[in-house]
């Protein structure tokens, strides 16, 4: 049995979510707060980062990417014709540049702050990082987005998926990542129209349902987030 510590906005936490749902794999979910640094969280990841997977009494699985790795070795043979990462080599390689362009590049120029700023804030009592958004972080957020969706935009529109011919962990990576801040209406959809194609396709997979349930507290999801021919 899987444990999974996570929070419900982080899009590194939504991709091990949507693999999870790709894969049919049950978890127990724990909803982290990773700017509270919980003792006993911290001994399972003195990083204090989420998500972490606990597999029955096995070792702490820190990061997504390592976690996307460990589950890909232990789940993945059992699904030939969809796993997520896909046989070839080349398309290994681009699948995880990919991964990394969105879950930490992507993540680092706009998702990250908007996420923190507009979300996370609002759980955040003063002495550990609350407060009002910061609105000049938000304006660079907002203006770095527009790149990385045209940069998807371009990959839908000359691949069948992100990285190649077939469903992989890039695709999930990216969704992850625009679902965490298309709750808050925040992604330009009229930029690209190929961007919109794709997600709306992977926005339709069962594996996404339990990330459409998602709400915060107070803040109600934008119009079009839960609407899947949006």
């Amino acid at each position: 049995m899987l444990t999974l510590y996570s929070h419900p906005f982080s899009p590194h936490c939504r991709f091990v979510r949507l693999v999870l749902g790709e894969y049919d794999i049950g978890a127990r979910e724990i909803e982290e707060k990773p700017w509270e640094r919980r003792k006993n969280f911290l001994m399972l990841n003195p990083a204090g980062d989420i998500p972490v997977v606990v597999e029955n009494d096995g070792p702490a699985i820190c990061g997504a990417a390592i976690i996307m790795e460990y589950l890909d070795e232990t789940r993945g043979y059992r699904f030939p014709k969809k796993r997520l990462l896909p046989d070839s080599p080349e398309t290994r390689a681009e699948t995880r540049r990919l991964v990394s362009w969105f879950l930490e590049k992507m993540d680092r120029e706009c998702v990250g702050a908007l996420v923190r700023e507009k979300i996370y804030k609002l759980d955040m009592p003063p002495d550990m990082g609350g407060g009002p958004p910061d609105s000049a972080a938000m304006r660079a957020a907002r203006a770095n987005l527009k790149h990385h969706l045209r940069y998807i935009g371009y990959l839908a529109a000359s691949r069948n998926w992100l990285s190649g011919s077939t469903l992989t962990f890039a695709d999930l990576a990216a969704a992850a990542a625009l679902s965490s801040i298309d709750y808050l209406g925040e992604v330009p959809w009229d930029e690209d129209a190929n961007a919109k194609t794709w997600y709306a396709r992977i926005k339709s997979r069962p594996s996404f349902r339990t990330l459409l349930a998602d709400v915060v507290r107070g803040l109600p999801p934008a119009a079009n987030y839960l609407d899947l021919d949006f």
